[in-house]
């Protein structure tokens, strides 16, 4: 299930219909209150969602969202006419997972949508990453260090599993900008850096797992030989 949340009722009706179009499941709204209601009876597996919005902007949807556990890892894709560096950063660091302009095409917003939806697919349950005493758990959305649990923003886990799935591997910055925000390192703005420096101060000790390949990008190191 997708949901929309757009108070524009042309636009909403098109997205829904190409969505369904391709075989998804969709359901659109024109008020966040419409969009809370539906949630609290199903929880898609993405959201489309309008910045300007009637009772709330979009912004402070997906601030909510990601304060509850429940939604803090749903894929997100804002969906907006600020099109500025400065409206895309704003709003890929408060935890949407892609950004796309109006106006767009239906081949490009199906085409990212489909991209998000690989990029957060769930892990299975049983799947678990252990470097030293860092131990991450993503189907179960838990990261501990000697035990003790962390708490990570959405974004800083999915920094994090990445790194771990490459196992030891560098992964470049315009790999990690695209995989984690959906756009190119050359729009980055150092918010790459930002998150990598965040998540080594909450990581405390274990932060040292976390590498800097000067020029390139980051890895995970092997926590044997530190």
């Amino acid at each position: 299930m997708i949901y929309l949340l757009e108070d524009d009722d042309s636009i909403r009706k098109l997205v829904v219909y190409a969505l369904e179009s391709q075989g998804y499941e969709a359901a659109g709204f024109s008020r966040p209150s419409e969009f809370r209601a539906a949630m609290r009876q199903r929880l898609p597996e993405l959201v489309l969602m309008d910045i300007m919005l009637p009772e709330e902007d979009g912004i402070s949807v997906l601030t909510r969202l990601r304060a509850e556990p429940e939604t803090r890892g749903l894929p997100v894709i804002m969906l907006t006419a600020k099109n500025s560096e400065y409206d895309r950063a704003f709003g890929l660091d408060a935890g949407a997972d892609d950004y796309i302009s109006k106006p767009f095409g239906m081949m490009e917003l199906l085409a990212r949508v489909r991209a998000v939806l690989r990029r957060t697919a769930p892990q299975s349950a049983e799947t678990e990453f252990r470097v030293g005493t860092l131990c991450v758990s993503p189907g179960k959305h838990l990261v501990t260090v000697d035990g003790a649990p962390v708490q990570l923003t959405y974004k800083e886990f999915l920094l994090l599993r990445l790194l771990l799935e490459a196992k030891g591997t560098v992964l470049t910055r315009s790999v990690l900008m695209d995989r984690v925000w959906g756009m190119s390192a050359g729009l980055e703005n150092r918010t790459l850096d930002v998150h990598i420096r965040t998540l080594r101060a909450k990581l405390g000790p274990a932060g040292k797992y976390v590498e800097t390949v000067r020029g390139v990008g980051y890895r995970i190191a092997d926590g044997a030989r530190l």
